[in-house]
């Protein structure tokens, strides 16, 4: 019986280290993705029909902002705070919102797809083993 606590235990650590580490490559994308948008005003090009709230420049900056968030989520994760697995879903769910939101705005989707594509693994390496954890506490 305690070895099979202690397997889950191991699964859910893994699962918990594999989830921080891809929130800190999340949170360089949307670093790297917001820095652009500072540097490179034209980098993003919208269409006139499109309904947006801040400049390019603005927007680079909440998002430089927001990957500094995201990476912070998962350097908690990896230090193995209580509370940084609550924070890390609601802030991988507000990441795949907030990069569907961008979606329809660029020219060049990779980026979102690939941000939106991590969150949502990261998310379910977060939730999948959520009985192993209640049955090590």
């Amino acid at each position: 019986m305690e070895r099979d606590t202690e397997l889950a235990y191991s699964r859910w650590t893994g699962w918990i280290g594999f989830g921080g580490l891809m929130m800190i490559v999340i949170g360089g994308l949307d670093f790297a993705e917001g820095l652009i948008a500072v540097i490179r005003d034209k980098y993003y090009v919208l269409a006139p029909s499109q309904i947006i709230v801040f400049d390019m420049t603005t927007w680079g900056w909440l998002t430089i902002v927001w990957g500094i968030i995201v990476a912070f989520a998962g350097y908690s994760l990896l230090a193995r705070s209580g509370w940084a697995r609550w924070f890390a879903i609601v802030v991988g769910s507000l990441n795949v919102l907030g990069q569907l939101a961008f979606l329809g705005s660029t020219q060049s989707p990779l980026w979102v797809l690939t941000t939106i594509g991590l969150s949502i693994v990261v998310l379910y390496a977060l939730i999948v083993r959520w009985g192993d954890v209640e049955a090590t506490v």
